[in-house]
């Protein structure tokens, strides 16, 4: 039988500022450990610590830009447009406009396996 989910949980987000995260489906929601599926509303100016995370993360912006920065560079993905991370990859996100989008992570995002880089 079909399940609805009701409301999101909202997760507390890395970064220099206040970013929300609705996770509609994960390990902090519904305890999914297969797949995660969030929405972010991101703030002018904010940025994470780069990663290195242990899963594939792929990412629909639906206003606003996320910029990605990897090894080779960074990708500015705009509203109408995605990007996909693969697992141990090196990335940082940011958007300096601000941002809403849409992050599926498989297996399901986790604090134990983003491995964040170490704060400054």
């Amino acid at each position: 039988m079909p399940k609805l989910v009701e409301r999101p949980t909202v997760v507390t987000a890395a970064g220099n500022k206040p970013k929300v995260i609705e996770e509609y489906v994960g390990r902090a929601s519904t305890r999914e450990p297969r797949v995660s599926v969030a929405r972010m509303t991101s703030p002018p100016g904010w940025i994470e610590p780069g990663q290195r995370p242990a899963f594939d993360e792929y990412t629909l912006v639906l206003a606003g830009e996320l910029h990605v920065d990897h090894e080779g560079g960074t990708i500015v993905v705009r509203a109408g447009q995605a990007v996909h991370t693969r697992p141990g990859e090196w990335v940082r996100y940011s958007t300096p406009g601000g941002a809403e989008y849409v992050a599926v992570c498989l297996p399901a995002f986790s604090p134990e396996t983003v491995h964040r880089d170490p704060e400054a």
